[in-house]
Order: C-alpha cells, then sequence, then structure tokens
C-alpha cells in the first residue's frame, strides 16, 4: 500500500504540467532538456518542430501527393535567410518580365534598342549611352554615334546579336536600322527569342538555388539531418515554384507573339 501511494505521487505534478502544455499550446521539452519545465530551450523546440514536419512528409505513400514543406523562417534565421533566398528567385523572375516588356515587342520600336549592350574597350554600355536613337519612319531607325565614333562598328554588332532579327546597316557614324516587317517568320523569331530568355532566367535561378543550398550544408555538422533536408527541399520547393511562374509567362508572350 505504502508503496503504491509513493508511485502516484508525482501524478499530480505530472498531470499539471502536461496539461497546462497542452493548454497554451506548446510543445513541451524532451527528456534531458537542461531548460526549465515549460519554457524548454529554442533549439529543442526547433528540433521538434522540424521532426514533426519530416514525420508528416515521411508518412505520404507512394502516389499520395507530399505535403508542402514551410518551414518558419524565424526557427533557421541563423542558417539561412529564406526571405532573401526568396527575394533573390523574385528578382530573376522581375528581371525577365522586364526583358520581355522591352526586346519582345511585334513591332519594333526606337525604344527597344536602348539598353542593347554593347561591348567597348572601356567596358560595357546600353547603346543609349554611345548614340542618339531616333526613328526616321515607321520603317526606319538612326543611331547618331557621332559623341562616340570609335564604338560604331561594335554598337553595329550589337544590334545585330542582340537577336531581334535587326540587320543594321553602317553609313559613316549612322546606324541605319530597318524595322522588319511584321511577318509570321518575325513572329516565330521572337517567341524563339523568348523562349532563350527564359532558359537563360532558369539558369539564374538555378544559381541561386545553389548557392542557397551550399549555405546550408556548411551547417550539417551544427544541426540535425532532419533539418539539412528540409531546408533543402523548402529551398528546392521555391525554385519550383518559381520556374512554374516563368513557364506560364512563356506561355503568356508565346501566345500574344504567335496570335
Amino acid at each position: 500500500m505504502a508503496l503504491a501511494l509513493r508511485c502516484l505521487r508525482p501524478l499530480p505534478s505530472l498531470l499539471h504540467r502536461s496539461s497546462f502544455a497542452m493548454a497554451r499550446g506548446l510543445p513541451q521539452a524532451p527528456r534531458g532538456c537542461p531548460a526549465p519545465p515549460l519554457e524548454g530551450c529554442r533549439q529543442c523546440v526547433q528540433q521538434m518542430l522540424l521532426s514533426r514536419q519530416l514525420a508528416t512528409k515521411k508518412a505520404k505513400g507512394k502516389g499520395q501527393s507530399q505535403a508542402k514543406v514551410n518551414i518558419s523562417a524565424a526557427l533557421v534565421e541563423d542558417i539561412i535567410s529564406l526571405k532573401e533566398t526568396s527575394e533573390d528567385m523574385q528578382a530573376v523572375i522581375e528581371a525577365l518580365k522586364e526583358d520581355f516588356s522591352r526586346n519582345l515587342s511585334v513591332r519594333t520600336s526606337p525604344g527597344a534598342l536602348d539598353h542593347i549592350t554593347v561591348m567597348t574597350k572601356d567596358g560595357k554600355f546600353p547603346l543609349n549611352q554611345l548614340g542618339q536613337i531616333s526613328q526616321k519612319s515607321p520603317q526606319l531607325v538612326i543611331v547618331n554615334m557621332t559623341s562616340f565614333p570609335e564604338s560604331t562598328a561594335a554598337a553595329a554588332k550589337a544590334i545585330r546579336e542582340s537577336g531581334m532579327n535587326l540587320n543594321p546597316e553602317v553609313d559613316g557614324t549612322m546606324i541605319r536600322v530597318p524595322l522588319p516587317k511584321v511577318t509570321r517568320e518575325h513572329r516565330e523569331s521572337l517567341a524563339k527569342l523568348a523562349k532563350q530568355l527564359t532558359n537563360k532566367s532558369k539558369e539564374a535561378l538555378r544559381k541561386v538555388r545553389s548557392k542557397s543550398i551550399t549555405q546550408v550544408k556548411k551547417f550539417k555538422n551544427k544541426v540535425s539531418e532532419d533539418t539539412i533536408w528540409l531546408l533543402e527541399k523548402q529551398i528546392q520547393q521555391m525554385a519550383d515554384e518559381a520556374a512554374t511562374e516563368m513557364d506560364k509567362l512563356l506561355a503568356a508572350k508565346t501566345k500574344e507573339l504567335l496570335g
């Protein structure tokens, strides 16, 4: 009888601790955690939350859609800034949108030539910083290179290799740029350029993903394998979502160009 009473003495305290933790919705620190009861240490709480996410992922059977990984950025801020990773990926998407808007119009305008990059002996410069661009007629754009005559040949080469299906003609320091007619061939050429720009952007996206994963792996000896695994999945998931958005932009632009 005395032995039974001694066994029952700790129960009220344990039940109180458990019910209080459940009421607050807090995860209890694992056995052996040096932190005070109910407070837990940040590392223990982090590991438990990540482990629960991992268990959810692994519980999915074959043929079933896996749950989306969604790690709290605050829990892993000492390892990597997921916000910065997201911003870097979004910057790649925005750059692709700008390329589409600037370079992929069915009717070429003088403004489309502004940011063509010209390689000179002094470095790379936008065309509009080297020459004065004006539209002579609906079918002709003139680039006046009087201010930088030594860069005339380089500017003509940059226009020719811009992927805009332009064939400039040099006349002294003047570059005549006939604008192509809106033919089916021209539309298909622009659609092909849209695909090339998208592939280039996806390569930039892969570099952002690789850089982030490399950053995470630096902590493989400091945090659990589960944490590393989840972070890699989260970063890959972010990259996949960005790539999907790029594909949608390409599909919309292709439809616009081809009609």
